[in-house]
């Protein structure tokens, strides 16, 4: 092979390697410093880029986006000196790729010791219940803190979180016994609540059925009043209409005198006052029509009898018309005694059939006769 061929041939190595050193694709969201003879030259932007061969280096590769970075738990003191253990979770972002590299040597780090400073100093202020109360104003005092120390290094915090907080076992239980407690509290006042509502709402069901039933009574009352003072009204009516005389009083007085021990209720009975006047009424009428009866028949005896003359009557004549009025007396009396006799016999039978209405076993008066 000849020199020229091989010189060539050199020539297009050293070609093609310089022509590949000098090109640089950079993806998207990543960041490329350059330094030249090292120093920082540029940083190249997410493309295809052109740098000087063998002059210029990539010395740091950068990532853009959002990035999350985790803590591990870390002891922190409170106020009232109580250990807990905080662990966060940082959102950060690269906004200067050269001051992320070169203003600071592991942002990371400083970041994590920054946060566990802060969060010392912030909580270190409060007690453990204003602690595990106040997670926004923490997040929003770590934030302001981080975001002001990291500006320089060309990283902006975006947002800050406190994932977990963990106090003693100790203080768990006894935060655990108050939470018992208190929903315990809370499990009673409601049962008493509901307990009291609901005797107010049986109360006013009482007073409301209480009304209902007084006012049903009272309309079945004034009703039951009405219908029985237009009965009285319309029989009161019909006797002055027809005339009635004291003679049909009294009979219906007596008839009726057996209703008043009808009732079951009843345990003992009264008999009115003027039951006796009713029973000379009765008594009076038969005897008036006994009496009207003889007199009635005496002319026609005369008249058929052969007596002995117009002028003058014998001792004979005499003893029928004394005889006449000695059996009207008679009859009479007997009408008074028989009408007293049923007056008696039908308040008997009344007492009779009330009391065979309570006690079912014991025999009637008229069953008794019969047998």
């Amino acid at each position: 092979m000849e020199p020229v061929v091989v010189l060539a041939l050199v020539a297009a190595i050293v070609v093609v390697f310089l022509v590949a050193s000098s090109v640089r694709i950079v993806p998207q969201a990543r960041r490329y410093n350059i330094e030249r003879f090292g120093r920082y030259r540029r940083t190249l932007q997410p493309g295809l880029n052109l740098v000087v061969p063998v002059a210029d280096r990539i010395n740091t590769k950068l990532d853009v986006r959002e990035q999350v970075y985790s803590s591990d738990p870390r002891p922190v003191i409170t106020e009232d000196n109580l250990v807990v253990n905080i662990d966060t979770v940082l959102y950060y972002q690269i906004t200067d790729p050269r001051s992320a590299a070169y203003e600071v040597a592991d942002y990371l780090q400083a970041i994590d010791q920054l946060t566990v400073t802060t969060l010392r100093n912030v909580i270190g202020s409060m007690d453990l219940e204003e602690t595990l109360t106040s997670r926004e104003e923490i997040n929003s005092r770590l934030r302001a803190v981080l975001d002001d120390a990291t500006g320089k290094w060309g990283i902006r915090v975006n947002r800050v979180e406190i994932k977990a907080i963990d106090p003693p076992h100790t203080i768990k239980e006894a935060m655990e016994k108050q939470m018992r407690a208190e929903r315990d509290k809370r499990a009673a006042i409601l049962h008493a609540e509901g307990e009291r509502q609901a005797k107010i709402l049986t109360a006013e069901g009482t007073k409301q059925k209480d009304i209902l039933e007084a006012q049903g009574t009272q309309q079945a009352m004034i009703l039951r009043a009405d219908g029985e003072a237009k009965a009285v009204e319309l029989v009161f009516q019909a006797v002055h209409r027809n005339n009635a005389d004291a003679k049909i009083l009294a009979y219906k007085y007596l008839e009726t005198l057996p209703h008043l021990a009808s009732s079951d209720n009843n345990t003992f009975w009264v008999i009115p006052g003027e039951l006796t006047e009713a029973i000379r009424t009765v008594t009076r009428a038969f005897g008036d029509q006994s009496a009207a009866g003889p007199h009635e028949t005496e002319p026609s005896e005369g008249a058929a009898g052969p007596g002995p003359g117009a002028g003058g009557r014998s001792d004979e004549g005499r003893t029928p018309e004394l005889d006449a009025s000695r059996t009207a007396s008679l009859d009479a009396a007997a009408a008074a005694d028989e009408a007293g006799k049923q007056a008696a016999a039908a308040v008997s039978d009344a007492k009779a059939e009330a009391e065979a209405a309570k006690s079912p076993q014991t025999p009637r008066r008229g069953q008794t006769l019969g047998g």
